[in-house]
């Protein structure tokens, strides 16, 4: 009969316990609760941004209670996250979970008026950062630079390539011209990079036309292959996998969607099943 009433309590348990999660679960995915959240984040950035001017000690220790404050808002909203998660051994296998939870968890540790106090202040900066977790749209911008970045190395090599060749040309031809410009190899790449990024490009090839009055064509070439070609094709691969990133968000989206009316239902049966059992020991 003892373990007749463990069991019926260890059902109790569970059925309460997989209430809580659920009632989590819609709190962690409710709107309101993401622009709480933002919001937080946003004024964290704010007292950052207010600690670089002088202020009186009466407004540092405000800023220190609400930073406190705010610390402890952080440690609640990542607990919610992780007890309202169906699957707990998914949860750390999300860099952006992991990445919340470790600027959480070095924010309690006091180490304001120890040797460390810059990494603390280092990790309120980083508070910001965590924008990019809260917010869909940009969690699915950092992941798809990140994961065109082996594309995007192959394009950046060619692009060296061709600056390299470039900047070659220039130290051969410019150097007796404008030592500062086109003095050695590094500097003919300083160069050639001030002339991609259009910075005062005209006043350069003006220059070297002086002496050389076709070096226009060098110009206009380099042009071409970096500003517009090489970089439409970084542009390219980026929005390609942009919108495979955004699928694949979709599609994750849809299987939530349909996941918790699943877990909906055991919870339900649990629940029953205890109430029945509850009742026929009565």
């Amino acid at each position: 009969m003892t373990d007749f009433n463990k069991s019926i309590d260890k059902t109790l348990v569970s059925a309460k316990y997989n209430q809580l999660q659920r009632r989590f679960y819609e709190i962690r995915n409710n709107k309101i609760f993401e622009l709480f959240v933002i919001s937080i984040i946003i004024f964290s950035a704010l007292m950052i941004g207010a600690n670089s001017y002088e202020i009186s000690d009466t407004t540092m220790q405000v800023l220190s209670v609400l930073d406190a404050t705010i610390t402890a808002i952080f440690l609640i909203e990542i607990i919610i996250r992780f007890i309202g998660e169906p699957e707990k051994k998914y949860f750390f296998r999300s860099f952006w979970n992991i990445f919340d939870t470790f600027i959480v968890v070095v924010s309690l540790i006091p180490i304001e008026d120890s040797e460390m106090a810059l990494l603390g202040r280092l990790v309120r900066i980083f508070r910001v950062l965590r924008m990019v977790s809260i917010i869909p749209e940009l969690r699915i911008l950092i992941n798809s630079l990140v994961k065109a970045l082996p594309q995007l190395g192959y394009v950046m090599l060619l692009m060296f390539i061709i600056f390299y060749i470039y900047a070659t040309v220039g130290t051969t031809f410019f150097a007796e011209l404008n030592p500062q410009l086109w003095g050695d190899i590094s500097i003919s790449l300083l160069t050639l990079f001030r002339v991609m990024t259009f910075e005062d490009w005209t006043d350069v090839m003006y220059e070297t036309m002086t002496l050389y009055p076709l070096s226009w064509i060098y110009y206009l070439t380099f042009i071409f292959f970096t500003a517009f070609a090489f970089l439409n094709m970084v542009i390219g691969i980026v929005v390609n996998v942009l919108e495979q990133e955004r699928k694949i968000e979709a599609d994750l989206e849809n299987q939530d969607c349909q996941e918790p009316t699943m877990q909906e239902l055991k919870q339900e049966l649990a629940e029953i099943k205890a109430l029945l059992t509850q009742k026929s020991n009565e």
